[in-house]
């Protein structure tokens, strides 16, 4: 077996975890339904991810990531905080409403025990683009003195939310929601 189909079998599983916990929960997700979605052995599933958790946590990092890089593809770092953000939460919501089921896992996640543990995950990282820009001077000079959480929560959730149960919105709503998020984390100016 090449390295290529090595990954590309472990990436098959990453995407069925994100599929069946979308659509049955952690509970209607065991290994060898994930490997049946995904189309390999269930022996196969384990040796790319020692657990269950192993594989909820890396489908979960793989999915902030690819979220984050979606959201952050079309900044302007010129722009002024306000706007930075509101470009970032409207590209996430897109990004997302794309992939209902994506959101749907992150939502899954977010509301399991694995959160602590996926939150910690991404905190540790030093390649989040969500986290990069949350940390230019710009926008955090800006933002309420809140805990990470709570900004996530406050500033983006609302976009995964939204797209997770398919709440269809006009362009306006959208970014009237986006200015209430970007009011809800940051100070005045």
């Amino acid at each position: 077996m090449t390295v290529a189909a090595a990954v590309d079998r472990a990436g098959a599983v990453r995407v069925a975890v994100r599929r069946l916990v979308a659509a049955r929960g952690f509970h209607g997700a065991s290994m060898s339904a994930i490997a049946r979605e995904a189309g390999v052995a269930t022996g196969t599933a384990y040796v790319h991810y020692a657990s269950k958790d192993e594989l909820v946590l890396a489908a979960y990092v793989e999915s902030k990531l690819e979220l984050g890089r979606a959201a952050t593809a079309a900044l302007a770092p010129d722009d002024a905080p306000e706007q930075l953000f509101r470009t970032l939460w409207l590209a996430a919501y897109r990004h997302l409403a794309g992939s209902p089921a994506a959101a749907a896992f992150l939502l899954q996640v977010d509301d399991s025990p694995y959160a602590e543990r996926a939150h910690a995950l991404m905190m540790e990282r030093d390649d989040d683009p969500l986290a990069l820009v949350a940390d230019a001077r710009a926008i955090a000079a800006r933002l309420r003195a809140l805990p990470p959480e709570v900004l996530y929560e406050l500033g983006i959730a609302p976009a995964v939310r939204l797209a997770a149960r398919r709440i269809e919105l006009t362009d306006e709503q959208l970014e009237q929601v986006a200015g209430a998020c970007w009011r809800a984390i940051s100070r005045p100016a």
